[in-house]
């Protein structure tokens, strides 16, 4: 089976000389949901946005990168066809990434931008069935009654789901997630983290999370690849990182990863499920209409 991404030989040097990555080599199989974990500066989010075509390779390099066969990025340039390679790739950023003066629904009808033509985009025109399937992108995530309120008047941890309902209305086969919850309370990194497993689970859809708290990827995701100094250092079973292998890894930088407790394991395991049946009403289209 071809991989949903495919990663050889990429490495990243910035302006200041830091090596960022270095001759990374991964395969991540369609349908896995995979934790990136490191300490700070160790790349993660740098891998991440490589994958995602918005940072570019170092030119001498040989680095190439593929989501599902199609290339992203070779030898540091990014491929010419881009966009429409992007449209199957979600992005979930650690600050939301949300316009905040628009209502919620807008910024989740942004995920069909890469389906519609310029004018309808410029002019915020969506039709019946887009804003319909935005509201069931929201109601799956457990916001949907929020669906006309401005973006700023959200908690964290709503703008978090609202930013993954913008990735389910794109129909994005893979999702990648910088640092999702690390701006959250327990409670909502919870729910967080619980939708992107669902999004795994019932989408198919092949997830790469970048977390800091060891014991949230051993709870969510079966394989873990940790970086070091823009070097993989680790890729195998989230199971098998015990603190004295991630002291093995990491050195004194352990202390920095496992300060880090698992906060939604805190939480209490008696809790209702974020999904909401989906046979719950629409919002009518004629007050849906009011946002566009």
């Amino acid at each position: 089976m071809d991989a949903a991404i495919r990663i050889n030989t990429l490495s990243k040097t910035f302006g200041n000389g830091r090596k960022a990555l270095q001759q990374i080599d991964l395969s991540i199989a369609p349908g896995e949901m995979v934790a990136l974990i490191g300490a700070s500066g160790s790349g993660k989010s740098t891998l991440l946005r490589h994958m995602a075509g918005l940072m570019a390779g170092d030119a001498h390099s040989p680095g190439l990168i593929e989501i599902h066969g199609r290339t992203v990025q070779c030898n540091g340039k990014i491929a010419s066809d881009i966009r429409s390679v992007r449209a199957g790739v979600g992005f979930v950023f650690q600050q939301f990434n949300l316009v905040a003066r628009l209502p919620v629904i807008v910024n989740v009808l942004a995920g069909t931008l890469h389906k519609v033509p310029m004018w309808r985009s410029l002019i915020r025109w969506f039709t019946p069935e887009e804003k319909a399937r935005s509201i069931e992108a929201l109601r799956r995530v457990g916001i949907d009654e929020c669906w006309a309120q401005r973006a700023s008047t959200l908690s964290g941890g709503q703008q978090q789901r609202a930013a993954i309902a913008r990735a389910m209305v794109q129909g994005a086969k893979v999702l990648l997630a910088d640092e999702p919850i690390a701006s959250l309370d327990p409670e909502s990194s919870r729910k967080v983290m619980d939708i992107l497993a669902r999004v795994n689970r019932e989408d198919k859809c092949t997830v790469v999370v970048s977390l800091h708290q060891v014991n949230v990827a051993m709870k969510y995701c079966a394989r873990t690849v940790a970086l070091h100094q823009g070097h993989v250092v680790y890729d195998g079973p989230s199971a098998a990182l015990t603190p004295a292998l991630l002291r093995e890894l990491y050195g004194a930088e352990a202390d920095e990863i496992l300060a880090l407790g698992d906060h939604i394991g805190s939480l209490q395991d008696e809790r209702k499920p974020v999904h909401v049946s989906w046979t719950a009403p629409v919002a009518p289209i004629a007050a849906l209409a009011q946002v566009a």
